[in-house]
């Protein structure tokens, strides 16, 4: 087994909660639009599959064509938000200043927005790169997460996938990466029971990281 020496991260129920302020952004968007509002957790279902898939699924089959409309009032939104509720788990700055010190966001949420939440939640500093799904092939495409390795320099072998969800499991599978399934996200346990590695705790991931790359 090669030493770990890069780790890409996903954001959204790895790094940072934002299901508060993704929640408000759409029912603002279905209020503007005059469409019913839908529950905070049915929203929550949504996140990780690109903005487009968020706009339309809590649209719905009988309003998607709607979609045009909606997704510049989503984007005006979630722009205006953005940063209310959002907040870094506990636990996760402790993993950040610990190793490896190659690490990357890969996101199917848009790049600009990953990139202004990383840098309010101050934490932006720790990554080398930032890859949102408006700026390549959505995961579970392996494209984008095999152009972070390239970007940090580390061959497959040597670098960890760290998501809380299916999709990040497909994407690190398809592009040769072992995954680490983070449990306090968004993620249910059976559907992340496949990951070569599952952390209950981001001080277990902490444990992990070190122990790998030492």
């Amino acid at each position: 087994m090669a030493r770990l020496r890069g780790v890409i991260f996903d954001l959204d129920g790895t790094l940072a909660d934002t299901r508060a302020d993704l929640a408000d952004s759409v029912n603002a968007m279905l209020r503007r639009l005059r469409l019913p509002e839908r529950e905070d957790r049915v929203v929550w279902g949504f996140i990780g599959e690109g903005a487009e898939r968020l706009i339309r699924r809590s649209l719905g089959p009988q309003h998607e064509e709607r979609y045009p409309e909606a997704a510049p009032i989503w984007r005006e939104e979630y722009a205006r938000r953005l940063l209310d509720k959002t907040r870094v788990y506990d636990g996760i700055v402790e993993v950040l200043r610990g190793p490896p010190d190659l690490r990357a966001v890969l996101t199917n949420k848009p790049g600009g927005f990953a990139r202004q939440i990383l840098q309010g939640l101050g934490i932006d500093c720790a990554f080398r790169a930032v890859l949102g799904g408006d700026e390549g092939p959505r995961k579970p495409s392996p494209d984008g997460l095999l152009s972070l390795c390239q970007r940090l320099g580390v061959r497959p072998d040597e670098a960890l996938m760290v998501g809380d969800s299916s999709v990040d499991i497909a994407t690190s599978r398809a592009a040769g990466l072992e995954i680490c399934a983070v449990l306090w996200g968004l993620g249910e346990a059976a559907s992340l029971a496949s990951a070569d590695y599952i952390c209950h705790t981001p001080r277990d991931l902490l444990t992990l990281l070190q122990s790998r790359a030492s």
